[in-house]
């Protein structure tokens, strides 16, 4: 086993670490703004905005090592990528604008503008969850690669199945929202995120199950490894796993518990990560380029790994921190203005 495989794999799992813990974080912030419409009373909505105030604007931190590791570590699969995917991915930087700015000016601006960057808010929080599912379903379904160039066209990224996984997304970054009011706020708000919890774990599973179907009809690369012998062994404990956490997550919404509800459907979204790795893996660009064919050389994937290794530690501290200073319940009286 060569030096080079090592360190490209290293980097691979990096990235994709970077990418899990963005959606980790940003995937709840997200859910708040796409479940946003659903709380028309200003005081619900100042909660719902202050119980994520002290965290959101880090969030995109990972978003950032990620897209930028991605550059550094594998340039043969970004300048692939970026071509594919530059309609959804503008898409998504256009939604975190409007959120960040509607973030800041909805305090600051008179009731009949703050209704407007409340829409800003919610409407950037769909178009960028709804870009990020999108792209990541254009990336399965395959680019079309001659050479070491994007050979596709303009719109190859728009498909049933990206639409598909797009509108996944957002149902669980829902799901994630939701899940996440019921830990941090109290009384009639607090109940209304548990119905709306179960509508939208419903609603997960029902994506979950769609694009686990479809999946293997893309590519017969993927049914082979799901369903051929022996990687069934190895693959099999993913839905198994799936149905158990399924199973207490209805049992700790059922039992009205804070925490547990929101924990178990990150769960569920690693899970479905887990999936979407055993898919791809060593595929960076699927059924076109490996992790090591798309890889930079080994000098500098190895001094760029000095530099993570005491960047990623010192991030994960500091917002660890930061979550447990801002831990509890949130209520209106308290919070961002």
């Amino acid at each position: 086993m060569s030096i080079s495989f090592d360190i490209a794999t290293i980097w691979a799992f990096i990235i994709a670490f970077a990418v899990f813990v963005y959606v980790v974080m940003d995937g709840f912030d997200l859910g708040l703004g796409i479940l946003f419409s659903l709380f028309p009373e200003k005081a619900d909505r100042d909660v719902v905005m202050n119980s994520v105030a002290p965290v959101w604007d880090g969030n995109e931190t990972w978003l950032v090592l990620g897209g930028g590791g991605l550059m550094a570590a594998f340039p043969l699969a970004y300048a692939v990528l970026m071509p594919a995917l530059y309609t959804p991915m503008i898409a998504m930087l256009i939604g975190l604008v409007f959120r960040g700015v509607a973030f800041e000016f909805r305090w600051r601006t008179t009731r009949a503008e703050r209704n407007r960057w409340d829409l800003a808010f919610a409407g950037g929080s769909v178009l960028a969850a709804l870009a990020q599912g999108v792209a990541l379903g254009a990336i399965l379904q395959g680019i079309r690669v001659e050479g070491r160039q994007y050979a596709g066209g303009w719109w190859d990224w728009l498909t049933p199945f990206s639409i598909l996984t797009g509108v996944s997304l957002v149902a669980g970054y829902a799901l994630l929202g939701a899940t996440w009011l019921v830990m941090k706020t109290e009384g009639n708000l607090r109940d209304k995120a548990y119905r709306l919890s179960w509508i939208l774990l419903f609603a997960m599973l029902g994506a979950i199950g769609a694009v686990s179907i479809a999946t293997p009809f893309l590519n017969v690369q993927y049914a082979q490894r799901w369903f051929a012998w022996p990687n069934l062994i190895l693959t099999a404990p993913v839905p198994i796993a799936v149905a158990v956490v399924t199973v207490m997550l209805l049992r700790s919404l059922a039992a009205k518990q804070d925490y547990r509800p929101f924990f178990l459907s990150l769960a569920l979204f690693a899970l479905s990560y887990a999936g979407l790795g055993i898919s791809m893996y060593p595929y960076i660009v699927p059924q076109s380029i490996t992790i090591w064919q798309a890889a930079s050389p080994e000098r500098s994937q190895l001094f760029m790994l000095v530099g993570v290794a005491v960047l990623v530690p010192l991030i994960l501290a500091y917002t660890a921190w930061a979550y447990w200073v801002f831990r509890g319940k949130v209520s209106s009286e308290s919070g961002y203005h």
